[in-house]
């Protein structure tokens, strides 16, 4: 049975257009709550958000329909996914809510659920909910209507837990750094996470209007933290996303690095420290000079389906603490439960600062290998897939790369392409080898 609403993180959509409208939203608030007295006679949930204009009536629609379920709500405001995520575990309550839609514009919503302990839910705990939302509501009577309170100080708790993931013997005493909050849901706590850890900040990205969140700013706009860098002659930057659980970094002389090199960043500090690291997760699009990077130093590395829930599945799965994507999301377990910009942060600048060392010297040695990325329109009813000439190409090229290269061949989810993607150390073999695969797609 496949689900109707949730997608890979939560259901998202347009606000106004379904399934992100108020009347939805209570319905969908309603099955959970449900859901949630299947195993517990009086369910609390968290809800927080990012600062997003339409963040305000989907919070009321989702207070309503959990009240209307006899469960209580706590009202978190404006705070960062894995903020939201932290708070659910802390408070023991039962499900934590996020209304955010991430790095996608404004017009967007979305609302997606952490656990009790402060991780993604699995599939059948989504299709249960689907299956409660087929059915008519049943609203408690009014003794047992659930009550709704706010959490005022939960900003400064998860300050507090942030700065908790960092060094005690350590400081960022003597830095300049700018920290880009895209506007978000961090507006209000990463500057203050950097600031009390001893750092000179720099906010850009931290006057949300309901209206500008991700614009032209955050670690999908990284182009405004690298002229900021420069221009207030920074060590670091900071960027995260609307919801703050992706981030991008940027060094003194203004160079981005992206959640690839971060990842391996964060497995080198825990080898430097002769910490045991068995292996890394990335996904089907991690760098390969990572993995050859990381292999050579022992550590055994596994690819997942882009995305970073099936980048947690499978660390679960090997029961690992690193893994990540190259936009920026990124998970160390034995910090946080999700991913967290903030927290991955910290852990990249106390191996900065540890080793006295700038990004650029602790990852010497580990050069990106060049990418060629072609898509590929598909003709209506094409079978790609059957494709000889394809296979046979493919299997030149992966000849011809050997052990330093590879090819990754994907259709997309969204539209009717295929895309073709080839890596190699030298950047014409990589481009001459997409274009003779994507050729034999061409009708």
């Amino acid at each position: 049975m496949g689900r109707q609403y949730f997608g890979t993180d939560g259901i998202r959509g347009t606000v106004g257009q379904a399934p992100i409208t108020p009347d939805f939203v209570l319905r969908l608030a309603h099955a959970v709550g449900h859901v949630l007295k299947e195993t517990e006679a009086r369910p609390t949930v968290l809800i927080g958000k990012d600062t997003r204009i339409s963040g305000y009536m989907l919070e009321s629609a989702l207070e309503s329909g959990f009240n209307s379920a006899g469960v209580d709500v706590v009202l978190l405001g404006p705070l960062p996914t894995p903020g939201v995520a932290y708070l659910t575990r802390a408070q023991r309550a039962s499900l934590g809510v996020v209304i955010s839609a991430s790095h996608n514009p404004f017009a967007d919503n979305g609302i997606k659920f952490f656990s009790a302990k402060g991780s993604k839910l699995p599939d059948a705990w989504e299709l249960a909910v689907e299956a409660e939302l087929e059915k008519p509501p049943v609203w408690v009577d009014s003794a047992s209507l659930g009550k709704s309170r706010r959490l005022d100080d939960a900003a400064g708790r998860y300050i507090e837990f942030c700065k908790s993931t960092f060094a005690n013997d350590l400081t960022l005493k003597g830095l300049k750094i700018v920290v880009d909050a895209a506007h978000g849901a961090a507006y209000h706590i990463a500057p203050k996470v950097f600031h009390e850890l001893g750092a000179e900040v720099i906010a850009i990205g931290c006057s949300p209007d309901g209206l500008n969140i991700n614009k032209g700013v955050g670690a999908t706009h990284p182009e405004a933290l690298v002229q900021a860098v420069k221009d207030n002659k920074a060590d670091f930057g900071v960027a995260l996303d609307g919801d703050a659980d992706r981030l991008q970094l940027v060094d003194a002389d203004g160079r981005l690095y992206n959640g690839d090199e971060l990842l391996y960043l964060m497995a080198d500090d825990r080898l430097g420290r002769d910490e045991h690291v068995p292996g890394v997760v990335g996904t089907l699009m991690t760098n390969m000079a990572v993995e050859v990077a990381l292999k050579a130093r022992g550590v055994q590395f596994v690819r997942a389906k882009v995305g970073d829930r099936y980048v947690l599945e499978e660390l679960e799965k090997h029961k690992w603490i690193l893994g990540g994507e190259g936009s920026g999301h990124l998970l160390a377990l034995d910090k946080h439960t999700t991913g967290d910009g903030l927290v991955s942060a910290l852990q990249v600048l106390q191996a900065c600062v540890r080793s006295g060392k700038t990004m650029a010297q602790l990852l010497d040695g580990v050069t990106l290998f060049p990418q060629t990325l072609i898509n590929v329109r598909l003709a209506p009813g094409q079978d790609w897939k059957s494709n000889t000439r394809l296979s046979e190409e493919t299997k030149a090229a992966e000849a011809a790369l050997g052990d330093s290269g590879r090819v990754l061949i994907r259709a997309s989810g969204t539209e009717p392409l295929v895309r073709v993607m080839v890596e190699a150390r030298d950047a014409a073999q990589a481009q001459s080898c997409a274009q003779r695969i994507a050729d034999t797609l061409k009708v």
